[in-house]
């Protein structure tokens, strides 16, 4: 029993190692959560979390292997992933005008400020972190909150889907956790993966393994949001520094998964 839990642990641990790292899916996961709220935020995680047990499954019956029979059809993939990034950035980008740009109540506040007496610095300061602090608990109030919650979770699902890091994932390592063998769990973190080699070695074949590695990321999409929106509420530029922030991330992995993909697609030509 002691052991089960011990591997349940190392589950949770490797989840949250191959979760924090930044890239485009937590990206989405941090423009949902400060333009639209919590809720946005975890469904945008729970999105590519889905996609997650799909790859699961089909790894568990050897499906996923044919995709890395077929080169073509992972650079198709890649590229693809890569224009869908982009188009999620332009998306991120438009919002963030949306929010932030000039709109109908500021220009009324203005007509009333020029025929009111005029306002102090202070008061100003007041309204505009009161304004800062209802975006980032609940969202902007403009076009970008009249859409639904749901729009991180197909975004992040879809994007997920044809994320060759999360592909590259389940054909190797995510394969290796369904067999009977060992793994240096945080030697596969993203980025310093090289500075944790030999930590951490586990068992791998166990159902526990698994739902703790599931676990683990359930941890960070519930956390990581609700930390955002935290701060967020008393740094008042946080909000529109992750918002493009956003939009940046997306847009450079896109433009590197396009140009990986094309020159995939050359090579096979």
């Amino acid at each position: 029993m002691v052991a089960v839990g011990i591997t349940a642990l190392a589950g949770v641990v490797f989840g949250l190692a191959l979760a924090a790292p930044p890239g485009p899916m937590n990206a989405i996961i941090a423009e949902e959560s400060v333009v639209r709220g919590w809720t946005a935020g975890f469904l945008a995680g729970l999105g590519a979390m889905t996609a997650d047990i799909i790859f699961l499954v089909l790894a568990a019956f050897g499906v996923i292997s044919i995709v890395e029979r077929a080169p073509l059809l992972r650079a198709g993939m890649t590229t693809l992933g890569g224009v869908l990034m982009l188009y999620f950035a332009y998306g991120a980008a438009a919002e963030t005008h949306s929010m932030f740009g000039v709109d109908d109540t500021d220009i009324a506040a203005h007509v009333q400020g020029d025929s009111d007496e005029p306002k102090s610095e202070n008061e100003h300061k007041d309204e505009d972190e009161n304004k800062n602090k209802n975006k980032a608990k609940h969202g902007t109030k403009t076009g970008a909150a009249n859409t639904s919650v749901g729009t991180g979770f197909r975004k992040a699902f879809i994007l997920a889907l044809t994320n060759p890091y999360q592909i590259l994932f389940w054909l190797t390592i995510g394969v290796g956790l369904l067999q009977s063998g060992t793994l240096d769990i945080l030697a596969q973190t993203p980025y310093i993966g090289s500075l944790l080699t030999g930590l951490v070695i586990i068992e791998t074949g166990s159902p526990a393994l698994i739902i703790g590695f599931f676990i683990g990321i359930t941890v960070w999409i519930t956390g990581f949001p609700a930390t955002l929106i935290k701060i967020g509420q008393r740094i008042n530029t946080l909000v529109p520094v992750v918002a493009v922030g956003s939009a940046i991330v997306l847009a450079g992995f896109g433009v590197v998964f396009i140009l990986r993909g094309a020159r995939k697609a050359f090579i096979i030509l």
